[in-house]
């Protein structure tokens, strides 16, 4: 179990079985930094108001569901995407193209066995069903590469007013889960995208663009762009073009 160290000015709350607790985000433990609390349940309910106040679970089995709040997080405009010198020429060599929705589980599974493969996955089959809860309620969404019928890189999260919270992406393919983040950010005004949150920095994310963004003003801007937790109709209407598209630079 993750090894904890508050002082007078932290708290680790214990959730109780009610879907409505709400840590205070100042109060987060600086050891590890940013845990805010432990325990409850990956309710969609509970999910969804602790994504609305900028909570997310973060954890390995067997320890208990760890929610954090990072003093500070990693975020991505839309209109900052860094188009790289090596990309570009990617995207013009390449014949990919994308879509949202078509494959959600299949998103959700490369990015679990990925992970496993690599340094351990914190996607259990308890996120998994979690997400795929949230995702038949039009609030998961799944971006997706195709290299002709395969799927060859995406990335998965959570959308809810203005925002998208990014979970995980995988590549099967040379810059295939960069391709899904450009794409997104190409279509995000008509997406209704304003913010991308990537949740904790990676020397990846800054350099397609993310900066850091202090917690005050991250919980300021979720209480402008999510004023309610609801669905991005956007999204789930363009889900249902269910043609593959072409990725341009």
């Amino acid at each position: 179990m993750t090894d904890v160290h508050a002082n007078e000015e932290c708290e680790l709350m214990i959730l109780s079985e009610s879907p409505f607790d709400t840590p205070q985000p100042h109060k987060a433990l600086q050891d590890p930094e940013g845990l805010s609390a432990m325990g409850g349940d990956l309710s969609t309910q509970r999910l969804i108001h602790l994504y609305q106040h900028g909570f997310f679970p973060w954890y390995s089995e067997p320890d208990p569901i760890l929610w954090w709040h990072p003093e500070q997080r990693c975020v991505l405009l839309p209109t900052h995407f860094h188009l790289s010198k090596s990309l570009k020429k990617a995207l013009k060599k390449s014949n990919m193209q994308f879509s949202i929705n078509q494959a959600f589980h299949q998103v959700i599974s490369h990015c679990s066995d990925l992970r496993a493969r690599n340094e351990g996955t914190w996607i259990s089959d308890d996120i998994k069903q979690a997400y795929s809860r949230l995702h038949d309620l039009g609030f998961a969404h799944s971006i997706e590469v195709w290299q002709e019928e395969q799927l060859v890189g995406g990335f998965y999260g959570v959308a809810m007013g203005q925002v998208f919270f990014g979970e995980s992406m995988f590549s099967l393919q040379p810059n295939a889960s960069k391709m899904a983040l450009k794409i997104f950010c190409d279509h995000a005004e008509a997406f209704n995208i304003a913010l991308i949150d990537c949740q904790v920095e990676s020397e990846h994310l800054i350099s397609l663009g993310a900066n850091l963004c202090p917690r005050k003003q991250f919980i300021s801007q979720l209480q402008n762009l999510i004023p309610t937790p609801i669905t991005n109709s956007k999204l789930i209407n363009f889900s249902k073009n269910k043609l593959k598209q072409p990725i341009k630079v």
